[in-house]
């Protein structure tokens, strides 16, 4: 179980990329090179999963598919606020959770609008994050998060230099 500070580490994280339009995501080429592009933030309701809006024809998408681990960068330079996110991608056909996560936003990346037959989720179950929050003067590290987490199950914390959590799904 997690204790108190644990707790406010993890429920901090959601309000540390809500408001942040952009994010980058890393992928592996089958070259084994990483690739990073830029993609509309539409994870106002985090809970413990990270979803994107994509073509299901685009390169990312053969790239998941075969190597499905990402990693999900997010930053403020104003803010002095910087949230890395590690996990595992999937992608996903479901029209009506795109009419749910869909924005405005999402129109100048995706001309087509949210009845395009092309569009896709990425979806990424979160195993790791790691976020600096310097007016705050935070840094966490949070190894293994994923859904349980907001359903308060959780593995012991392991000791090391920073506040680590490891809250690794059971399966």
């Amino acid at each position: 179980m997690t204790d108190t500070k644990d707790q406010q580490a993890i429920d901090q994280l959601p309000d540390l990329i809500r408001d942040l339009p952009v994010a980058m995501l890393v992928t592996c080429t089958p070259q084994g090179t990483l690739r990073g592009r830029p993609m509309v933030n539409i994870n106002t309701h985090f809970q413990g999963d990270l979803w994107f809006l994509t073509h299901e024809d685009d390169p990312k998408v053969a790239e998941v598919r075969e190597n499905p681990q990402v990693n999900v960068s997010f930053a403020s330079a104003n803010d002095r606020r910087y949230v890395s996110v590690s996990g595992k991608a999937s992608v996903v056909q479901d029209h009506n959770r795109v009419a749910l996560l869909w924005t405005d936003a999402c129109e100048k990346w995706f001309p087509g609008g949210r009845q395009d037959p092309k569009l896709a989720l990425l979806h990424i179950e979160v195993e790791y994050a790691e976020y600096w929050d310097e007016q705050t003067g935070v840094m966490t590290e949070l190894s293994g998060l994923v859904k349980q987490v907001f359903q308060g199950e959780a593995e012991e914390q392991s000791a090391v230099e920073h506040e680590k959590l490891d809250l690794q799904k059971t399966k």
